[in-house]
């Protein structure tokens, strides 16, 4: 597929170290690039044109890439290279053209809400199979780095627990398996339970959770509801370590966890911690694919 994106205005606005892999390649591929909120990085982009956010040409925008998280619940994205605060604006959406796309990696109310009432089309990018399946693989890589850090034992022969079977329990369950520990696998569907039978784990009915814990070394959580719950954790030993992976808030009693003495750690982000040139890569490439895509359509290429 021809990447060029020779003469689409993009704005990146805010974002972490993956951001920058996304502002390295989109420049390569000849779009151009306005940068808001990278005022406190060393490094310069090439074809890029930094800007504070009342500078930005909103009525040229193509596109419109927000990090990660998106925004808050009011509209201010985080932005860990810049002092300025941001906060995207309704009416600065609404002078973009039609046709602007809007990349996030995850939604929210405010973001649905304002791609509903300026008629934008909005991307979370991680709801995407295809991104999330990439993404699993750094993910993956960063669950075995804190395994390793937050324990005394090797991975080999320990028991491992992993709640859900979707793209990231699946990537998870098998690494773990790879590298010779004893893999459990909970999920409540019976085609689920067929599939980790079929991969040589140990299957369990999600509603067993706490019958299979308890001699659990490490409870790997992937589920985004609250299934790690305080009977579940009761029944865990003292020396088990806990690692969600679920979107914020996660799907672990926390409060609980940590009243038994039980270690429990949230682990947000993983892929722009380990690994954030591959993760931007993902992103930028899905970007441009999808950006492509728009471009047929319009009958632009």
């Amino acid at each position: 597929m021809n990447n060029m994106l020779t003469d689409f205005n993009i704005a990146i606005i805010g974002g972490d170290a993956r951001q920058l892999e996304v502002i390295r390649k989109l420049c390569e591929w000849d779009a151009t690039i306005y940068l808001c909120g990278f005022d406190q990085l060393d490094h310069r982009f090439s074809g890029s044109t930094p800007l504070e956010y009342d500078e930005l040409p909103f009525d040229q925008l193509d596109a419109i890439v927000l990090p990660v998280p998106g925004t808050d619940d009011t509209g201010k994205v985080e932005a860990i290279f810049s002092k300025e605060n941001i906060v995207l604006q309704e009416e600065d959406v609404a002078q973009t053209p039609e046709h602007c796309i809007i990349f996030s990696g995850i939604t929210n109310k405010y973001l649905n809400q304002m791609a509903s009432q300026t008629k934008r089309t909005l991307i979370p990018l991680f709801n995407r199979d295809d991104v999330a399946i990439y993404n699993s693989i750094p993910t993956v890589e960063g669950t075995i780095m804190m395994a390793i850090q937050h324990t005394d034992f090797t991975i080999h022969s320990s028991n491992i627990v992993v709640t859900g079977i979707g793209r990231v329990g699946m990537s998870t369950a098998r690494t773990f398996d790879a590298l010779g520990a004893n893999v459990s696998v909970g999920a409540r569907k019976s085609e689920d339970l067929a599939r980790i039978t079929e991969m040589g784990l140990t299957p369990f009915e999600m509603k067993d959770l706490e019958h299979y814990v308890k001699d659990c070394d490490i409870l790997i959580n992937t589920v985004p509801a609250p299934v790690v719950s305080a009977s579940v954790i009761a029944n865990l030993p003292p020396n088990a370590l806990i690692l969600d992976l679920a979107s914020k808030p996660g799907g672990t009693d926390f409060r609980y966890a940590e009243k038994r003495g039980v270690q429990a750690i949230l682990a947000l982000g993983l892929p722009g911690m380990v690994a954030p040139k591959t993760a931007g890569l993902i992103l930028a490439k899905v970007i441009s694919q999808l950006i492509q895509e728009q471009l047929k359509e319009r009958g632009d290429s």
